[in-house]
């Protein structure tokens, strides 16, 4: 079985874990009780539809492409990529935002297209 290195950014603390290839992200992080979620949006969530975005984190590597329409709106304006949306099929870093009350904010930095360009 193929497994791929993923690596948890949690304020000042890294995770690390090995996950299966293929593994949907959001599942992976509950089983390991790391959760994407805040304290709200725990219970009031779509439960992994890509409609919410409430479990958005940041992808602090190049891996993965978004793929539903949602998530790449997302990764377009800078937004938190929604981490029921991808699958781990390479290793990978995220970080969980501890700061978001609902939604994480947008960080122009990240995003792909950019209204200054």
């Amino acid at each position: 079985m193929t497994t791929h290195t993923l690596t948890v950014l949690i304020n000042d603390a890294t995770h690390t874990f090995t996950a299966p290839h293929g593994a949907n992200l959001r599942r992976f992080l509950l089983e390991q009780n790391i959760t994407p979620y805040t304290a709200l949006t725990r219970v009031a969530n779509c439960g992994g539809r890509g409609i919410c975005a409430t479990c958005g984190v940041w992808i602090e590597t190049d891996e993965p492409a978004p793929r539903h329409w949602h998530d790449r709106a997302a990764a377009a304006f800078g937004y938190p990529r929604l981490s029921c949306q991808i699958s781990i099929e390479a290793d990978i870093t995220v970080r969980i935002l501890t700061n978001k009350v609902i939604w994480g904010g947008r960080d122009p930095a990240r995003a792909i297209i950019r209204p200054d360009k």
